[in-house]
């Protein structure tokens, strides 16, 4: 086998190890997400591209891993950040069209989201 071809199963092999793990949502892609909701979610915005966001970060969380991530990191996020009207919060899936499988609130127990 030539340089270019050791080089290229290389890579090839490189890929297959690391593509399972890249696939995993991140907090930092669920704070990207979110972010441009923060002006709606403290009464200084409209809605504006909020909902891109939510239907991006919806299709991102495939897994029950994804989900419990993603409650786990918007939790964290609100808690982090001050003057968060709770209930436009709670009310973010229904504004934005989308269906998820847990409620948007300080209280949800994110061990359990599945």
């Amino acid at each position: 086998m030539n340089k270019v071809g050791k080089i290229a199963c290389f890579v090839l092999f490189c890929m297959m190890v690391v593509a399972p793990h890249a696939e995993a949502l991140t907090c930092s892609q669920v704070t990207s997400g979110v972010a441009p909701c923060l002006p709606y979610l403290t009464g200084r915005g409209p809605l504006g591209g909020c909902c891109v966001g939510i239907k991006g970060l919806l299709g991102a969380a495939k897994t029950p891993a994804d989900r419990k991530t993603a409650c786990t990191c918007l939790k964290s996020a609100a808690n982090a950040i001050k003057g968060i009207d709770a209930a436009k919060a709670a009310g973010l899936p229904a504004a934005c069209g989308v269906n998820i499988p847990y409620k948007i609130s300080p209280s949800t127990d994110c061990s359990k989201v599945q």
